[in-house]
């Protein structure tokens, strides 16, 4: 999935439209609007006429870390491949991301719902991590992450090392307890 329709899908489901609502609004065929979802290629024009059309605007900003939805995709090729080790290396580098950067820049780069995992658990912690660290400095969350999909029935680790202990509720960051997602809060301390 590219980043264009990435930013359609999320502006999309964020303004509570179907793809169907979009395509009236915009009058781009709604079987056209579900390819640009699906990664088809599109033009700045059209990707600015469908964000428009949800209340969006298209902006360019400064940052070369990779997004909540860039990582989401890296975690869902490294699970594919049972790599779950690579897969929290992903998470660890998006809390650096978020970490190295404040204000604007922060919430940019938690701002689109990403595609899911696989996952459940992981797409929790996606969630968790990003309402962690925006919230550190009290910036608006994205409404995606506190959609019912990113938080689990019943608490779970991500599985990383069978032999690691369980860490306690305390132990583990309240945005991660909240969603049910079991992870040691130190994991996320930079080495």
């Amino acid at each position: 999935m590219n980043r264009s329709s990435t930013l359609v899908r999320a502006a999309r489901k964020s303004a509570s439209l179907t793809q169907g609502e979009l395509a009236k609004r915009t009058r781009v065929h709604q079987g056209n609007i579900s390819e640009i979802e699906s990664g088809r290629d599109l033009s700045v024009r059209t990707l600015e006429k469908l964000l428009s059309a949800a209340g969006y605007g298209l902006f360019a900003l400064p940052i070369r870390k990779a997004d909540a939805c860039e990582v989401a995709g890296v975690i869902r090729r490294e699970l594919r491949r049972g790599n779950k080790d690579a897969a929290l290396r992903a998470l660890l580098q998006l809390n650096d991301n978020l970490v190295s950067e404040h204000g604007l820049l922060r919430g940019v780069l938690g701002l689109s719902e990403p595609a899911p995992t696989g996952r459940l658990e992981w797409d929790a912690a996606l969630a968790g991590l990003v309402a962690w660290r925006l919230g550190e400095e009290r910036l608006p969350l994205p409404a995606w992450v506190e959609y019912e999909r990113f938080f689990l029935g019943h608490p779970r680790t991500l599985e990383i090392d069978s032999a690691d202990p369980v860490p306690g509720i305390t132990d583990v960051p309240r945005e991660f307890a909240e969603r049910g997602v079991l992870v040691w809060e130190d994991t996320f301390n930079s080495v």
